[in-house]
């Protein structure tokens, strides 16, 4: 006879399966072994993988970024010392399992995600979405915008991805907050592009990216402000409007993510990363991705083991809000 998983009930909510009991190299592999959607009543927090890469440019392979994320999130435990808080007792937590979207047809996929995405949303969850590739942003901000009106982007990433198109198609990974400005989505006086380097097409990429409502923070600058600097302006440009985070792993210099698929020497360290995502507990998050993770180029699950702290650390901070109500 089966047994049912033995897992860590803290107050009402149902957390992790407990490590004590079952290895972690052992069980089914949900995020940070978390319960599944189906399994618990309600939810207020759901992690959600979207295998989408159809929009991805140079090296493929970020659709099987949510699996490879999950099965390197199992060392993930229930308490958060950077934050100090219990993430999966302050929230109830689940795995939302992934979308399924079609591979072939880019248009309908983006339905199928924003589609997805209003299921979780309209029931009253947060989502914090394991991509995939960056096109996913697109629709997501579509579901989140027809929410909670024009939303404030907090963009970490190597590159703009403000480009008009790519061989002639608009939606690709490297288009979608061109898109989402040009359709409304997004409040052009509180979005912010940090972690950018590396060599552009043109100058004008910069000029009309301003132009499209962004700010940024170079990865060059970090030498001069620091961590506290660029949370600083982070902080003062997006102010309390809504704020959705979208954080392509690329962000990373090469050394801490070397599985994704357009990467650029300069990047900012797991480390530094990791400090600027905690200040967002001063910002009205109301979702957040984590994209662009390529696990065949992935040596030692090092970039999606950065991955799944960037989720547990957007995850706390949602809970953390949803318990200060």
């Amino acid at each position: 006879m089966i047994e049912p998983t033995p897992r860590i009930i803290e107050g009402k909510n149902i957390g992790q399966v407990d490590a004590t009991v079952v290895p972690r190299f052992a069980g089914a592999p949900t995020f940070a072994r978390l319960p599944r959607i189906d399994e618990v009543d309600t939810a207020d927090i759901a992690v959600l993988g979207i295998p989408f890469d159809a929009g991805t440019s140079f090296r493929p392979g970020a659709r099987f970024g949510p699996s490879h994320i999950r099965e390197s999130s199992r060392l993930l435990r229930p308490y958060n010392p950077a934050q100090d808080a219990k993430p999966f007792a302050l929230a109830q937590v689940v795995d939302a399992g992934d979308l399924a979207v079609n591979p072939f047809n880019i248009a309908e996929a983006l339905e199928q995600i924003e589609a997805g995405a209003k299921v979780l949303l309209d029931a009253g969850l947060k989502i914090v979405s394991l991509g995939g590739d960056h096109t996913i942003a697109l629709p997501l901000l579509r579901a989140l915008h027809a929410k909670h009106g024009p939303i404030a982007v907090i963009h970490f990433d190597a590159h703009l991805d403000t480009w008009d198109t790519y061989f002639g198609a608009e939606y690709t990974h490297g288009t979608p907050f061109r898109r989402a400005s040009e359709e409304g989505l997004l409040d052009k006086n509180g979005c912010i592009h940090i972690g950018v380097r590396g060599p552009l097409y043109s100058d004008q990429d910069l000029a009309q990216d301003g132009d499209l409502g962004f700010q940024i923070v170079h990865a060059t600058e970090l030498d001069e402000i620091g961590t506290s600097g660029a949370i600083e302006r982070m902080l003062e440009r997006v102010g309390d409007r809504p704020v959705y985070v979208s954080i392509d792993v690329d962000v990373l210099d090469p050394a801490f993510a070397p599985g994704t698929g357009t990467p650029e020497a300069g990047g900012l360290t797991s480390r530094e990363l990791l400090r600027i995502i905690r200040a967002l507990d001063r910002v009205n998050l109301v979702g957040a991705d984590i994209v662009e993770v390529a696990p065949a180029y992935d040596h030692a699950q090092i970039t999606a083991i950065a991955a799944a702290h960037i989720a547990y650390e957007l995850i706390t901070t949602l809970a953390r809000g949803i318990a200060s109500k």
